[in-house]
């Protein structure tokens, strides 16, 4: 979208769930101050959906696609929620989320004639310009987007009585450790909802991404020693209550991969904790920190996992942008910062050495082969994805969370 700097048009369908046609028989009692008094013991047959129905929303998306469809899009193999058209040089995208819908696309004419064949269908409400979805605050700006949760951050401080407590500088510090010990929280649902909170946070503050995962590794039986290390959390988004992520026109299209893990991270399991970032002409549309599921041999053996899941995200995104039409020309490059894991991805004859790593992973080296992936070595002081992996000492932190664009408003710079 801020490639070709199209607006973004929000709408919005009236009782959604209401507009699906059952497949499936289902029947209901009769409902309260509507029975029958002849018949009290019979019951009614649903022919659509109602609220509350797990077949509901099924059936809505069902309907919905269907009537897509045959005005001429294509639903996306990459992502089943977002259709396509693209006939006569018009191109349109539309992404569907249960009752919201986001439309954009190169011809205004054929966006407004959409929404009233739509209106007309399903009693869509027109929302104008999208600026709040599922959350997200989106503010338009001269170059692109700005995006931030700004009222989310508020309430997860009010949730968690800290609006009065003292900012700090970052999520974590370099020392703090998520660990087994120490005596049992008295209240597990608060940590669960305090981290759950987070957790929708990162999709515009990624530079929480680490904290909130080594977090979410102990929702079953969190100590005290956890709901300190979470409290510290919410104070730093204090600090940085109106960041948010910004979405620039880029110069180019060329997709950007960075690849990092940090060998036996975990003191409990020893295994080791991975990231990624992804950026599409200097924007970041990916990005991920999580723990890896088995125990790596060794530092070399843990990036290599971690440049797989890096290029299989890689391969997916390539998959969406060839269905949108906006496949970049130039192959994709992957940077990391272990060379004993570019040789593997690069050299064959190594893996004779690395059996023991499973045999899936060595899919990076055909990437590699076929010329559809570039792996090239990156220095650590510039591994942008290193902020996934570690809690890291402030003036690196704050390095590398300028490097993932994430800031103030574009009226605060």
């Amino acid at each position: 979208m801020t490639i070709n700097q199209w607006k973004l048009r929000q709408l919005d369908v009236n009782n959604a769930f209401l507009n699906g046609h059952l497949d499936e028989t289902v029947f209901i009692e009769q409902p309260p101050g509507f029975e029958e008094p002849k018949q009290p013991t019979h019951v009614c047959k649903l022919n659509r959906a109602l609220y509350g129905l797990k077949q509901a929303p099924r059936a809505s998306f069902q309907r919905l696609s269907t009537f897509l469809i045959v005005l001429g899009f294509q639903n996306s193999r990459a992502d089943p929620s977002l259709f396509i058209y693209n006939h006569h040089g018009v191109l349109i995208y539309l992404h569907v989320y249960a009752d919201d819908i986001v439309v954009t696309g190169n011809n205004e004419k054929f966006i407004n004639m959409l929404t009233s064949r739509l209106h007309k269908e399903f009693k869509i409400k027109d929302l104008g310009l999208l600026n709040f979805f599922l959350g997200l605050e989106v503010t338009h700006t001269s170059s692109g987007l700005f995006l931030n949760q700004s009222k989310h951050a508020y309430d997860i401080l009010s949730r968690a009585g800290l609006l009065d407590s003292k900012s700090v500088s970052t999520p974590l510090t370099s020392k703090d450790a998520f660990t087994t010990q120490g005596q049992p929280f008295h209240d597990p649902t608060l940590y669960r909802s305090l981290v759950g909170a987070l957790q929708y946070l990162t999709i515009t503050r990624l530079d929480l991404s680490y904290a909130v995962n080594q977090a979410s590794q102990f929702l079953q039986q969190p100590t005290t020693t956890h709901f300190q290390l979470v409290k510290r959390i919410p104070r730093y988004v204090k600090g940085t209550l109106s960041q948010g992520l910004t979405f620039d026109r880029p110069p180019n299209t060329v997709l950007l991969g960075f690849s990092d893990a940090d060998w036996a991270r975990c003191l409990d399991t020893r295994r080791s904790t991975y990231g990624y970032c992804i950026y599409l002409g200097g924007n970041l549309v990916s990005w991920s920190a999580k723990k890896q599921p088995t125990v790596s041999h060794s530092s070399c053996e843990s990036e290599y996992r971690a440049m797989a899941n890096t290029a299989a995200e890689i391969i997916w995104l390539t998959n969406l942008l060839s269905e949108l039409h906006a496949l970049p020309q130039t192959r994709s490059t992957l940077l990391c910062d272990n060379k004993s894991a570019l040789f593997l991805s690069q050299n064959p004859i190594s893996h004779k050495r690395a059996k023991h790593i499973n045999i899936d992973y060595h899919f990076v080296h055909e990437l590699v082969t076929s010329g559809q992936l570039d792996t090239k070595f990156i220095s650590t002081d510039q591994q942008v994805a290193d902020i996934f992996t570690k809690s890291l000492p402030q003036p690196l932190f704050d390095k590398f969370r300028s490097m993932l664009r994430v800031g103030p408003p574009p009226s605060l710079h």
